[in-house]
């Protein structure tokens, strides 16, 4: 899993975001963005794309923890509470997996644990190693 975190250190737009990956083993995933003034929309709130670019991140690395290549084909997301500041953490979790798709699901929450996004991802497997 080393392999795996060293590989998406070198994800420049999640470095950029300030997303940091914390835990990889096979088909799961834990990250963490920490709120700041880059993050928010006009209005004040976490900006949507911010939201979506910590889950998928967390979706790239538990698709790709298996060593071989996976590429999103299809995802989706629901953002169920605003939020303005502190941390954010997603966990991907693999769902199913066949030699060529796989399916995830994601939770984003905060650091009181309270839900603020749900996102779903389907990959498209390759035989390419990572």
């Amino acid at each position: 899993m080393e392999r795996i975190m060293r590989f998406f250190e070198n994800d420049r737009f999640a470095k950029h975001s300030g997303i940091e990956v914390l835990e990889v083993s096979e088909g799961k995933a834990k990250a963490k963005m920490e709120i700041g003034e880059k993050h928010l929309n006009g209005l004040g709130l976490v900006h949507g794309g911010a939201i979506f670019t910590l889950a998928d991140l967390a979706f790239a690395v538990a698709s790709n923890s298996h060593g071989t290549v996976a590429l999103a084909i299809n995802v989706s997301i629901a953002y169920l509470k605003a939020t303005t500041k502190g941390t954010l953490f997603a966990e991907a979790e693999e769902v199913s997996r066949n030699p060529k798709l796989a399916t995830y699901a994601v939770r984003v929450t905060n650091e009181d644990d309270e839900l603020i996004a749900l996102f779903q991802g389907t990959v498209y497997r390759k035989k390419d190693k990572i």
